[in-house]
């Protein structure tokens, strides 16, 4: 059994993986984070969210960065306990049993299968400007992204990026991890001179432009909201933060974690890059938010950030050309109309290099958690079979195989964000639970990096992530249930099939349900459905023509997110009464050991 030496000088069990080898140092690791984090979001996510809420979208970014530090330092101190491979997926395990464990270990490994094809749909996006053809404007056959969405020709590209992706992934985690290095000082180098060169062309007055009222120009209506800074007020600029995708953009810190069964020294080398990628990323947003804002040219903020689109569409107006490239590629399309084509050249290159480069460590942490979870005994057991290099390749097959399905129902960037964000969010729920509920069954784990003031650091890093959870708004939510559902079926066939004698699903038996110490979650999944079903999410002012919220808006705003807050106060002090007794730990623990019933490479 793997043991470490705790804090009292008594030796303590530490879970642990076989089949991965121990190759990525510190610098591999914070890179796994950073590439993770500075993906697509930083090309497109700046637009909608100015879009969005004006100019506030700086404060957006703000909030949204307070919100993921706080996660991300409950995610260095588990990390740092237990580093294991799909650690995500596997702290609620350990924490709270089978059923809590598999919950949230099927909400992180949803959130890592669909991040990939939003990536490749942002390579898709940006390359419609190379390879789009003008003489065939609509041809589903001529161009790869008309009209927000992609076309044929796209998706079959979508197919050939995401084998590519996955192929790459088969190289050993050694030679990945430098390729990953590789892109991404490339990726971190391109948004710096990005924004040191937009400063040059910095406008103030952007920051207020756009007049109050409603306004129709060559038979386009839109709306400029109370105008200025904040012209959709201060519900829009809570929506922003999932809607628009910056909660989505600062996604990644975690993915150290799910590597942290092939990190070096993992319990001082993972606290450190999480904690590293984190204010990296958080940066780099911040300010390419502001350079954004400040270069766009005047004329076409006549109508604020949000009548870019509806000047796009209009055909009769002389801007639509340059509206419609902002709108499609916008820092790209900005660099051309304000600095030169050099840049825009530079920034098409990187919309292939940034996203390519997420994607695939997307690809490597699904395979991860995916491993993770077969360990958990959740999945099948041939998930966790690794090749000779070490590459569990049957849970990366998987991995790209449920990454196309995801491709099919949403076309586009921004019509998968939001259920990645929710994902996401609700993934990252189970961390500062777990955190809690280890203190208490745990106090003698090694804690490399320790969060202070965990009583009441660990309760606001539940109720952070609820309220992302919330903004993000009741479609996404509901959709995101149908997905939970899903997957709770597929997973239950599986223990059905074991437990009938069908088939040998997994290595000896699964885990007992542990029904006690997860009866808060069924009253947690529901009530924040219904919370958000009575919410302001989305904002019937700002929602899109033809697409009204389907929410009722019976719970006043204000009000609502103090009901998300103390509703996530309940959930929480009811999961740690609840959480296991320490010698079921004990237990989870020792099964997870080097020693006990691994299945060999395949």
């Amino acid at each position: 059994m793997a043991t470490d030496t705790g804090p009292t000088g008594a030796t303590v069990a530490r879970p642990a993986d076989i089949g991965l080898r121990r190759e990525v140092g510190l610098l591999g690791a914070t890179w796994s984070s950073a590439t993770s984090i500075i993906g697509s979001g930083w090309l497109f996510a700046g637009l909608g969210a100015a879009a969005a809420c004006g100019a506030a979208a700086i404060y957006g970014w703000l909030i949204g960065a307070v919100c993921v530090i706080i996660l991300a330092l409950i995610h260095a101190e588990l990390g740092g306990m237990f580093p294991v491979a799909g650690g995500t997926a596997r702290f609620p395990h350990l924490a709270f049993g089978s059923v809590a464990g598999t919950s949230f270990g099927f909400f992180s490994w949803l959130q890592a299968v669909t991040v990939a094809p939003i990536e490749v749909y942002a390579v898709i996006q940006y390359g419609s400007y190379y390879i789009n053809s003008s003489a065939h404007p609509t041809n589903q056959w001529q161009n790869i992204f008309v009209g927000g969405f992609t076309t044929d020709l796209g998706f079959v590209l979508a197919l050939v990026l995401m084998a590519l992706f996955t192929l790459i992934n088969f190289l050993a985690v050694r030679w990945l991890a430098q390729v990953s290095n590789y892109v991404m000082w490339w990726k971190l180098l391109v948004p710096v001179l990005t924004i040191i060169v937009f400063f040059f062309y910095f406008k103030s007055s952007n920051f207020t432009a756009g007049v109050a009222g409603k306004w129709t120009t060559h038979g386009v209506a839109g709306d400029n909201g109370n105008g200025g800074f904040l012209p959709f007020g201060v519900k829009a600029l809570f929506g922003a933060i999932p809607g628009a995708g910056i909660v989505f953009s600062y996604l990644g810190f975690e993915q150290a974690d799910q590597l942290a069964g092939e990190v070096k020294n993992p319990q001082k080398n993972l606290p450190k890059a999480i904690i590293i990628a984190t204010l990296i990323g958080c940066l780099v947003y911040i300010l390419a938010q502001i350079v954004l804002i400040g270069a766009i040219p005047s004329d076409l903020l006549a109508h604020g950030f949000a009548g870019i689109g509806t000047i796009a569409s209009d055909a009769k107006n002389s801007l639509s050309s340059n509206a419609t490239a902002v709108a499609s590629y916008p820092f790209a399309a900005i660099a051309a109309l304000v600095v030169g084509k050099w840049l825009s050249t530079i920034l098409h290159l990187d919309a292939f290099i940034s996203p390519a480069g997420t994607a695939i460590i997307y690809e490597t942490s699904t395979s991860r958690v995916g491993y993770g979870l077969a360990r958990n005994r959740y999945y099948p057991r041939f998930l966790q079979w690794t090749d000779s290099r070490g590459v569990p390749w049957i849970s990366l097959l998987s991995s790209f195989a449920f990454g196309v399905i995801f491709l099919l129902p949403f076309p586009s960037w921004q019509s998968l964000v939001g259920l990645v964000t929710g994902a996401s969010v609700l993934m990252y729920a189970g961390a500062p639970l777990s955190l809690s509920a280890f203190r208490s069954q745990l106090p003698e784990q090694p804690r490399p990096y320790r969060v202070r003031g965990a009583i009441w650091f660990s309760p606001l890093a539940f109720i952070v992530a609820n309220m992302i959870i919330y903004w993000a708004g009741f479609p996404v939510i509901w959709k995101l249930g149908i997905c939970i559902v899903i997957g709770y079926a597929i997973i239950a066939l599986f223990r059905i099939l074991h437990t009938a004698g069908v088939m040998k699903v997994f290595d000896g038996d699964p885990p007992p349900l542990d029904w006690r110490s997860a009866q808060w979650l069924p009253f947690y999944l529901i009530g924040m459905g219904i919370i958000s079903w009575l919410g302001q999410f989305p904002d019937a002012a700002v929602s899109p023509p033809g697409a009204p919220p389907i929410n009722t808006g019976r719970l006043p705003f204000g009000w609502d997110m103090l009901v998300v807050a103390v509703f996530s106060l309940i959930i929480f002090y009811w999961a740690q009464w609840s959480k296991l007794p320490r010698t079921e730990v004990d237990k989870l623990v020792a099964l997870q050991s080097e020693r006990m019933g691994d299945v060999p490479s395949q």
